[in-house]
């Protein structure tokens, strides 16, 4: 156990603010029990108080004890994807309060697999409310730099854990109604939940959850998504200054180009951190080539669409 670890645990006892890596992007962590160090991290972020957030715990049995009752569809997937890159929302129990729901009767609980978030919160002993740890709305952070760049002394440390390994947000799944419902798509495919539970479609009456926005994990600089048939004749009609995220090679014509993988796992790694380059390229725009429609890019394509807003 490092001490930077343990240090992080007393921390979040106190009641302050601590940055920590996950296999998904850096998470901006507070106590969850704790309603004014929660609210702090409400006000770091900018986040809406009606917005709920995700609590993260060592392992499935302290998750579930954050909801009033387990569902089969639950159990199923908590065994196959726990820990890993999934968010159940199940109707909450006593131990979820409102200002982690956003006043909402469910809550969206996790079991993080990166091991240094595994560390704090089996010394942390608790659950820990973490949405991502940027400003709200706008694009995750899948360093430690990147959470530095954003939040600077707002908070009080921040664990380092390499890069994200998956890059984007876990996959959402709500089972508060009954039917197992994807609200976020992620890492983990519709296709692949299906193999365990049935999944029914997306309706109105679906609880407010992370990343459910039209526009999020935007950068500052306007972004556009351009079918890849159109990419050409945007960039020659354009008179701005442009930045392009694209799979083929760089265009002589752009100011800032970046070529990205085609292999969606590799994309969804690369994305966000790709996206604060563009950034920073001090262009007018952004030009984003639209990634194919097939089912394994949904999860880069929902967070493109948002980001393009």
């Amino acid at each position: 156990m490092s001490s930077e670890v343990r240090r992080a645990a007393e921390i979040l006892r106190a009641g302050g603010l601590v940055a920590f890596p996950t296999e998904t992007v850096y998470g901006l962590g507070a106590d969850a029990s704790n309603a004014a160090a929660v609210a702090r991290l409400y006000r770091v972020k900018g986040r809406p108080a009606e917005h709920p957030v995700i609590v993260h715990f060592a392992s499935t049995e302290e998750a579930f004890r954050y909801a009033l009752q387990i569902p089969p569809d639950a159990r199923a997937l908590a065994a196959k994807y726990w820990p890993g890159p999934l968010t159940l929302i199940l109707n909450k129990s006593e131990k979820a309060k409102d200002f982690v729901t956003g006043g909402q009767p469910s809550v969206g609980i996790r079991v993080p697999s990166h091991p240094v978030a595994q560390a704090l919160l089996k010394e942390f002993g608790g659950g820990i409310a973490a949405p991502s740890a940027n400003r709200f709305g706008r694009v995750s952070p899948t360093t430690a730099a990147h959470v530095r760049e954003d939040l600077g002394s707002d908070v009080d440390l921040v664990l380092e854990g390499g890069q994200s390994e998956v890059g984007i947000e876990s996959t959402i799944v709500d089972l508060s109604q009954g039917a197992a419902v994807v609200l976020r798509p992620g890492k983990i495919s519709r296709e692949e939940l299906e193999r365990i539970v049935r999944i029914q479609e997306k309706d109105h009456s679906s609880p407010r959850h992370s990343g459910g926005l039209e526009r999020h994990y935007a950068p500052r600089t306007p972004a556009r998504l351009v079918p890849t048939h159109s990419l050409d004749k945007e960039i020659s009609r354009l008179k701005d200054r442009v930045a392009v995220l694209a799979f083929s090679r760089p265009d002589e014509r752009v100011d800032y180009w970046l070529r990205m993988p085609r292999d969606p796992n590799a994309y969804a790694q690369k994305l966000y951190a790709a996206l604060r380059e563009l950034d920073t390229a001090g262009c007018e725009l952004i030009l984003v080539e639209a990634p194919p429609e097939a089912a394994e890019w949904a999860a880069v394509r929902d967070r493109l669409v948002r980001a393009c807003g």
